[in-house]
């Protein structure tokens, strides 16, 4: 049987994570929980304040909950992190999930690169 499988979810978490104690992954899940709980908060009364109801066409509330309130949240969420001294867990946190979410961007090949500075070097 895998040692992991012994092992209780918060060391589980620290292990994943790479945090230094089980109190830091206890902060840890405290921002997340105080992120969501601001964020669910708010989503309200900034859809009102915009003029989006419950009336309102379902692509335009889905549109504002992913231009407007994702980014909130992520700001929101590296506020939290700040204040409760996981800046820097947070900070890295939000670079992996950006790389994971650019799926819009291209890798580029070696053999892109490469034909692209021999075209530079052509025209210079």
């Amino acid at each position: 049987m895998d040692i992991d499988a012994k092992q209780p979810w918060y060391r589980k978490l620290q292990h994943r994570w790479g945090l230094s104690s089980v109190g830091q992954v206890l902060v840890v899940l405290l921002v997340f929980a105080l992120t969501g709980t601001t964020i669910a908060q708010l989503h309200g009364p900034f859809a009102h304040w915009v003029g989006i109801t419950a009336d309102s066409p379902t692509w335009l509330r889905w549109g504002f909950a992913i231009l407007i309130i994702l980014p909130l949240y992520q700001v929101v969420l590296l506020i939290y992190g700040f204040l409760l001294g996981q800046f820097a867990f947070f900070w890295n946190f939000e670079k992996r999930m950006l790389k994971h979410m650019a799926f819009w961007r291209r890798k580029k090949t070696p053999a892109a690169d490469s034909t692209v500075a021999t075209v530079d070097q052509a025209n210079g």
